[in-house]
This record gives C-alpha cells, sequence and structure tokens, in this order.
C-alpha cells in the first residue's frame, strides 16, 4: 500500500507597511545620493571642491545619459 500525504500549499505573508517604510526611505535616500553624485556634483551645484568626484563618475554620466561636457 501507498499513504497519501497532504501537503498545504504555503501561503504568502503579508509584510506590514510600517515594517517596510524604513527600507523604502532607506532605499530613496541612497538613490537620491547616487543620483546627485551621477548627475550634479559639478559647477554650482558642486559640495565637494575639486573634480575628483566629477571624474569618478564620468562614464557613468555618460552611460546614463547626463551631459558634462
Amino acid at each position: 500500500m501507498t499513504a497519501t500525504v497532504f501537503n498545504p500549499a504555503a501561503e504568502p505573508v503579508a509584510i506590514p507597511a510600517s515594517e517596510l517604510l524604513p527600507w523604502v526611505i532607506f532605499g530613496s535616500l541612497l538613490l537620491l545620493l547616487a543620483l546627485y553624485f551621477v548627475g550634479a556634483e559639478q559647477g554650482a551645484t558642486s559640495l565637494i571642491s575639486g573634480m575628483y568626484v566629477h571624474e569618478f563618475m564620468h562614464d557613468g554620466r555618460h552611460l546614463l545619459g547626463f551631459p558634462c561636457h
């Protein structure tokens, strides 16, 4: 004889918004910081003096379509 084993289907667990919100805020801040350094860290809006950040992010600017020349 064979025995039949009942395996109930796994049900998804809901994640409360109160637990998800801090991660969304953290990710958004990281995204905005990266967008600033890739897109605006040069010229009049520069927070860091010199061209070090501009040169470090130069290829990323061109890859994402930001003009820099």
